[in-house]
């Protein structure tokens, strides 16, 4: 563990709406190790010559090649990266296997699926919750790909509410055994699994329990046909069915009734490192269609020197540039967490467990954040293409039906918003973060008569940090106002936590973006600088108007009369710039950066 780590303070999750962080303190791309950068480049390697070059065959739904190339990352050591060495894994730190995630996820969405199930929610189950006999059984054999993983949570009547699972458990007379009985969904991997992280219920126990439960045909499990999917084809996605399952009581994971808490908290992990799988995808999304559009001509000249197209290169680039910097900037956080914990004596398991469990509320927020943007991306990809990007000789078109998926699984984004506002109360609740106080400040700010100084704003970013701070005020007077008036009640306001959550999102995003380009303003000077800056004007920009219109759309919808008009005065001070940046010439900033350079480059 760094001395850095031991003596500055790390924010709690939650607290960089409350706490002004220093660019200093934050982990971007830019601070990769040598030893990080090798691993991202040995994944690049691999991902380029066994997922990329066999593109065709992975949308030809060629199963078996997904499980071949499962089985060459396990020979690799990219499946163990996260396992602790006395398991048969590397034992690397949580940002170095959000690396691995990251390039290894981008050539095909259904190899990014099996790795990203297997890794997480098959293997970490039990190396964060097994005991000693169980990882010491099945840990290695996971962690090398001598066997692959699944994880049975869903039912047909138990999605979002994973819960109110109807699969029992049912304990034998001779206390040896229980008999798993039902009937499991959506189940990846499923078609080359050898072992499932199950969930049942026993007797009438309110919430759910785990088992390890080894995939043996001869022992009452059963598999549906493969799903048709609209992407993710070469992804075993089947029903499971079990059928007097018998299995021992020493494969129960954690405690009884501890199986909801598990499912929750792997979500976590998988929230984050979804987030990592989809940012080389935007990166290769978007140099795939600057490519085309610097070689499409149309009217005589190449279509990447229209307006039209490049604004939609620079909207693209800077979307990631946000979600690269926001998904470093919390995977940091955890893995210093979990060094934290750990040097205070807390096994592994534990520290891994609270380290990432700390930061849900940016998990949550990273993972809807960065799902919507690889969509996003790549429908402005197929657009540029044009009547090619929606043919299936391009690539384009499966990039597209592939991120779709990454708005559903891992909790839905409209769950995930929810859950993020929600974490973010409760937290306030137990005293782990101080909303009220902030939120009182802003109450008594709109009272009081506003400054009519002109701020200097000479300082580089200044005004941007500024106006992501006033940012944060909208967030504290909307949420602040909508638990005043609903109380615990406020979780049956759906909508107004969505609009809540979406004012969160922007924050995170566009201080992370702004916090990254500060720091390395410092290191490389403004000059190297000057697309990045660009990005990061561009990024809090659009990020105003979303806050503007979703903070207006909850004071309407909660507010009446005298309280309405000064929230609406409020949501106008404190989304106000004193100079608005020139939106045109930042995009042409960085689309002529993109094309000189013919890739992202950032």
């Amino acid at each position: 563990m760094s001395t850095e780590t031991t003596t500055k303070e790390i924010l709690r999750g939650g607290q960089f709406l409350v706490k002004e962080t220093n660019c200093e303190d934050i982990f971007t791309p830019e601070d990769f190790s040598e030893e990080q950068k090798m691993m991202r480049d040995s994944v690049i390697e691999f991902n380029d010559r066994e997922i990329v070059a066999n593109r065709d065959r992975f949308e030809a739904k060629d199963y078996a090649l997904t499980q071949e190339v499962m089985t060459k990352a396990g020979e690799m050591g990219f499946l163990g990266v996260a396992v602790p060495e006395a398991y048969g894994g590397l034992g690397m730190g949580f940002i170095s296997t959000m690396i691995v995630c990251e390039y290894i996820s981008s050539g095909s969405g259904s190899f990014s699926t099996a790795f990203g199930a297997h890794t997480g929610i098959g293997t970490m189950p039990i190396t964060l919750y097994g005991t000693e006999a169980q990882k010491q059984k099945y840990v290695p054999k996971l962690a090398t790909g001598e066997w692959f993983g699944a994880y049975c949570l869903t039912e047909p009547g138990a999605g979002s509410d994973a819960n109110s699972g109807k699969t029992t458990a049912t304990l034998s007379a001779d206390g040896k055994s229980y008999k798993i009985n039902g009937q499991k969904m959506w189940i990846s991997n499923a078609g080359f699994c050898k072992l499932f992280i199950v969930f049942a219920r026993i007797e009438n126990d309110k919430n759910i329990t785990g088992f390890i439960v080894e995939n043996d045909p001869s022992n009452g499990i059963t598999l549906g046909e493969e799903e048709h999917k609209l992407g993710i084809r070469a992804s075993s996605t089947r029903q499971v069915f079990f059928n007097d399952t018998v299995v021992p009581v020493e494969n129960m994971l954690s405690e009884r009734g501890n199986g909801f808490k598990i499912a929750m908290n792997a979500l976590n992990i998988g929230r984050i490192k979804l987030a990592a799988a989809c940012l080389d995808s935007q990166r290769r999304i978007t140099t795939n269609a600057l490519k085309y559009a610097t070689e499409r001509k149309q009217f005589k000249t190449a279509i990447v020197d229209f307006g039209a197209i490049k604004s939609k290169l620079a909207e693209m680039a800077t979307s990631l540039y946000a979600g690269e910097a926001a998904s470093y900037r919390a995977a940091k956080n955890i893995e210093d967490r979990i060094a934290l914990r750990m040097a205070a004596g807390n096994s592994h398991q534990e520290a891994e467990l609270k380290g990432v469990e700390e930061y849900a509320i940016e998990c949550s927020i990273l993972k809807v954040a960065v799902s919507e943007d690889v969509q996003n991306c790549s429908d402005e990809g197929i657009q540029i293409f044009g009547g090619m990007g929606f043919s299936e000789e391009t690539p384009m078109e499966a990039a597209w039906r592939d991120a779709r998926i990454a708005r559903i699984y891992e909790g839905t984004n409209e769950i995930n918003r929810m859950l993020s506002v929600g974490l973010l109360i409760k937290k306030a609740m137990k005293g782990h973060v101080d909303l009220l106080g902030p939120a009182t400040a802003v109450g008594n700010e709109l009272m009081g008569i506003p400054s009519f100084d002109i701020p200097d704003y000479s300082e580089l970013l200044s005004e941007e940090k500024e106006m992501v701070a006033k940012l944060k005020k909208v967030f504290l007077m909307v949420a602040g106002s909508a638990v005043q008036k609903y109380g615990p009640a406020l979780d049956e306001h759906q909508m107004l936590l969505l609009a809540a959550s979406n004012v969160l999102i922007e924050i995170y995003l566009a201080e992370s973006a702004i916090l990254r380009t500060e720091k390395n303003v410092k290191r490389f000077g403004e000059e190297a600088q000057k697309e990045q800056i660009a990005m990061s004007k561009l990024y809090l920009y659009n990020a105003v108007d979303t806050v503007i219109k979703n903070g207006k759309e909850a004071i309407v919808s909660m507010a009446e009369g005298d309280e309405q008009r000064m929230m609406l005065m409020g949501l106008k001070r404190f989304t106000k710039y004193t100079n608005q940046p020139n939106v045109v010439e930042l995009r042409n900033i960085i689309a002529d950066k993109l094309k000189a350079e013919n890739k992202y480059c950032f």
